[in-house]
């Protein structure tokens, strides 16, 4: 059977969901594994997200409920950085998982974080370190990337939004005035591979375990 991998995202102005899209490129060129993009239910009124100019959202990427995480093998995380955490929207999704707490249903899961930044000093390893505590309780193994990425993590000649605890893109401080790099969605693409690569064997090793 294939390894299954969930990209569920929250995006505002889009750059989450253009890693997500990198991402999955990465986890599919492993052989044996299906990634599928969803993306959690937007709290907002379509008033405030048109003030905000806002992307609009990408219907090809279904809207995921949180029953549907114990469908998957392993989860990669995307979202906005707001003042050191995730984003509103992924930790309303999050809350919604209390039932499949209860279960233990995600525990043994892998799972990792990339994420969006308005400013280099938008605390990208902060936000990952905060949203490490939603793993945490669920009992998921947190997957980073480290430096897997090699040189591409050491680049000094221009802005890169690389981090070894996941993949990541500067948007502006605006939100929305930088798009991501070449450089951050090779990245992006990276740690899909990694993480996919990461979860087919423990899959595999869980059932010659069996």
């Amino acid at each position: 059977m294939a390894t299954k991998i969930y990209i569920v995202y929250y995006s505002t102005w889009g750059h989450v969901s253009r890693l997500a899209e990198e991402i999955k490129k990465g986890a599919d060129s492993v052989e044996g594994v299906e990634a599928t993009i969803w993306q959690v239910a937007e709290t907002l009124p379509e008033e405030v997200l048109g003030k905000m100019h806002a992307a609009p959202k990408r219907e090809e990427h279904p809207v995921i409920t949180g029953r549907q995480l114990a469908d998957a093998d392993g989860v990669l995380f995307g979202f906005p950085a707001r003042f050191g955490m995730m984003a509103a929207q992924m930790k309303a999704f999050l809350d919604s998982t209390g039932g499949l707490w209860g279960e233990q249903a995600l525990a043994g899961k892998p799972a990792g974080f990339f994420f969006a930044l308005g400013t280099q000093g938008g605390g990208q390893e902060e936000t990952a370190l905060t949203a490490v505590t939603q793993l945490a309780h669920h009992g998921m193994m947190f997957v980073p990337v480290g430096y897997t990425f090699g040189a591409g993590m050491f680049r000094m000649d221009e802005v890169i939004c690389c981090s070894p605890y996941g993949a990541g893109t500067f948007a502006g401080a605006d939100g929305r005035s930088r798009a991501p790099s070449d450089a951050e969605l090779e990245m992006a693409a990276h740690q899909g591979k990694y993480f996919a690569t990461i979860a087919k064997k423990l899959k595999a090793g869980a059932a010659a375990v069996v």
